[in-house]
């Protein structure tokens, strides 16, 4: 296949639009450890759990109406459906992390470090099984909501093969403000700064008022709503939605934490968008099989350099 500029425009495009929902993931990693220094292994299968209920919103509601698919819908109520779908999977999978760090984690914050991880491990299981009973064990298609335009020949004219569809800059549209967002509210926010005097020093930030259990509670539910947003993005994009999606994304998610720099939200994110163009990428000019040795391989370089990640500071130890 001869390379060309176009089609390596193309290679970039579909990188940055992946990467932008394996950012969202990877921040709900990084906000949990920076806090409470877990390993929250459940949260690609919330991930998932996203993309299982979005799926089931976008099914049911057309059928309601007496139609075959939500793409017969009027435009309007379509982008009603998808922006009511994009709330309540935010809603419910903030919800969902919630209740697991209530009952599975909170008890355990003072417990050796094995416990907790362990019991993350133990609800990634009770959750790939809930999307396993859910929608079974085959991939189920996810509807192609948008109409298949491609906006950069067909709605701006521009004589080029490159493709950017709807689906695309929906998928973008739905990422990026809500990294932003996220960004200015740890940054700027009252509630932002007691998260980050939290992952700071946690004894010294109760000692000055600061009530731990909603800050943490606060952080959890951040992390699952962000991943109920990606849990859409990605259905919206792949066109697909697997009991066993958490796994590779999750664990994507999770290595853009480390190589941004775990505990750093602009890392995160930055992460996010190193991984989906490294996946994209090794796609092209290898062979989908070995992206994951290739993502890693670039991991593991990267630590090897720079320890902390690419934004990662070094922590000073504490006495």
């Amino acid at each position: 296949m001869q390379v060309t500029p176009e089609l390596l425009i193309q290679v970039l495009l579909i990188g940055i639009t992946n990467g932008a929902i394996i950012a969202l993931v990877a921040l709900g990693y990084t906000l949990v450890y920076g806090i409470v220094e877990l390993i929250n292994f459940a949260h690609g299968d919330v991930f998932m759990l996203g993309t299982m209920l979005s799926l089931t919103m976008v099914t049911w509601v057309p059928s309601l109406m007496g139609l075959r698919g939500a793409w017969l819908m009027p435009t309007p109520l379509l982008m009603a459906l998808v922006l009511g779908t994009l709330i309540l999977a935010m809603v419910f999978c903030g919800l969902l992390n919630v209740a697991i760090e209530r009952f599975a984690y909170r008890r355990l914050r003072n417990a050796p470090r094995l416990a907790p991880l362990i019991t993350a491990i133990g609800v990634s299981f009770i959750l790939v099984n809930v999307g396993l009973h859910w929608k079974g064990a085959s991939p189920v298609n996810f509807p192609d909501l948008l109409p298949n335009v491609n906006l950069l020949a067909g709605v701006l004219g521009l004589n080029t093969t490159v493709t950017f569809t709807l689906k695309d800059l929906l998928v973008i549209l739905i990422t990026v403000p809500l990294i932003v967002g996220l960004q200015l509210f740890v940054q700027r926010t009252r509630l932002g700064k007691a998260m980050r005097a939290t992952a700071q020093d946690r004894e010294a930030a109760q000692i000055m008022g600061i009530d731990i259990n909603l800050t943490i509670a606060l952080t959890f539910l951040l992390g699952g709503a962000l991943a109920g947003a990606a849990g859409l993005a990605f259905g919206l994009y792949n066109n697909i939605a697997w009991f066993f999606q958490g796994f590779r994304n999750g664990l994507y998610a999770f290595t853009a934490a480390v190589m941004g720099g775990i505990g750093n939200v602009t890392g995160a994110a930055l992460g996010g968008f190193v991984i989906g163009l490294l996946a994209a990428f090794s796609d092209f000019f290898f062979d989908p099989r070995w992206t994951q040795a290739v993502v890693f391989a670039v991991l593991i370089l990267i630590l090897v350099f720079r320890p902390t990640g690419l934004l990662g500071e070094k922590q000073a130890e504490r006495a």
